[in-house]
């Protein structure tokens, strides 16, 4: 096939946004392995009508999440772009207008390019009984050639409650950056952090992160471990900072005064680009995700500490179950100050047990670097392509 253009709907940087990074790592990733043959362009979803962001050149169309007039114009735009073989949409819930994003479907039904569609959540349907939740995936996926997913359990998920046959759908690990391994050190006296012994949770801020209970773990993590320091590392989310402001940030200062371990926590209220991302991870000897929802299939904080070789301590969610087994982390209850507290120690006090979950988790994670995701990416866009 002569060179063609790949067109991804999602969030797009500067917007701040999970999503939005990691559309922009694949395309980049795209356009580093396949270029020129292949050009990837970006229809990009605004989150409201009052939002405008200074994209660059590739994001030859927008969409207004709320206005269901856009989804129609954008399709129309993309059927006229005769480059345009195919189009790969990066769905979340939370990124579409309408009941559960459901102003998708008129645009899918309307776009006359073959579509590959990447979930990045999967809800279970039986434990939520909303019907327009089962019929809205189940048209997203009828009107896509191609389904994708980060873990097995969201493919389990979508064959077994929304029975999507299993042919249509492809699993495609979440991607990760080129992180060296054992620089820990190095990075420590680089980032001020030297004689420390670093635990750290980065991303978007809001209260599902769970992030007070690593706090309330801290007093017996420090008490063991006097040089522990806890790097809370991320701005809070723009669409919770809209709604409420620094409450969850104001919150977690507050938790962190009252148990009078502030010298043992630093918060990063900032969007870390991707250099200090890896840097702050390397300097990390223990990674935490001690998030609510247990039905959370991808995470990629957690993807990118796993492919630093990071030991990490997670709460039982789909995607950590998945990635941590088999001696690649700890899990921990849901909501547990004190399993974080003992998993913790246990990991900064006995090197050689850390060590291995260390290399198990690098060595697991080397089929996910964003060369080899690219491929897949454009292996499965091509699949969609054929009749």
């Amino acid at each position: 096939m002569a060179g063609y253009r790949l067109n991804f709907l999602s969030s797009f940087p500067p917007r701040e946004c999970g999503i939005a990074t990691f559309t922009q790592d694949i395309v980049d990733s795209i356009a580093k392995r396949f270029s020129p043959k292949v050009e990837c362009t970006i229809t990009a979803m605004n989150d409201n009508l009052l939002s405008t962001y200074n994209y660059d050149e590739r994001v030859k169309f927008q969409i207004d999440s709320d206005d269901n007039e856009s989804y129609l114009e954008a399709a129309e735009k993309i059927n006229k772009d005769k480059k345009t073989k195919a189009v790969c949409i990066q769905h979340e819930f939370g990124l579409f207008g309408g009941s559960y994003g459901d102003y998708l479907i008129p645009f899918l039904e309307e776009l006359k390019k073959p579509v590959a569609t990447t979930f990045h959540s999967v809800l279970d349907c039986d434990k939520n009984e909303d019907r327009h939740l089962r019929y809205v995936v189940k048209k997203i996926a009828e009107n896509s050639a191609k389904t994708i997913v980060i873990s097995g359990y969201g493919k389990d998920i979508l064959m077994q409650k929304y029975r999507i046959p299993g042919e249509k759908i492809e699993i495609i690990p979440h991607g990760i950056p080129a992180i060296q391994y054992g620089q820990g050190e190095e990075a420590k006296k680089e980032l001020g952090l030297e004689g420390k012994k670093i635990i750290s949770t980065f991303g978007l801020l809001s209260n599902k992160k769970g992030i007070q209970y690593a706090l309330k773990a801290m007093p017996r993590i420090a008490e063991q471990n006097p040089e522990a320091m806890y790097l809370i590392i991320g701005e809070t989310h723009p669409q919770v900072r809209k709604k409420e402001g620094e409450k969850y940030r104001n919150r977690l200062r507050k938790i962190a005064n009252n148990l009078g371990i502030e010298e043992h926590v630093r918060f990063y209220n900032k969007y870390l680009p991707l250099e200090e991302v890896c840097r702050y991870l390397q300097a990390t000897d223990v990674y935490i995700t001690p998030y609510f929802d247990p039905q959370q299939i991808s995470s990629g904080t957690l993807a990118y500490a796993i492919g630093a070789g990071k030991a990490c301590i997670s709460t039982p969610y789909l995607y950590a179950k998945d990635a941590l087994r088999h001696g690649r982390g700890v899990l921990v209850n849901f909501k547990s100050h004190r399993q974080i507290a003992d998993a913790a120690n246990k990991l900064l006090s006995d090197k050689k047990f850390r060590e291995k979950i260390e290399k198990n988790a690098f060595s697991y994670s080397r089929a996910w670097a964003w060369p080899k995701i690219a491929e897949s990416y454009v292996h499965v866009c091509q699949q969609a392509l054929k009749p």
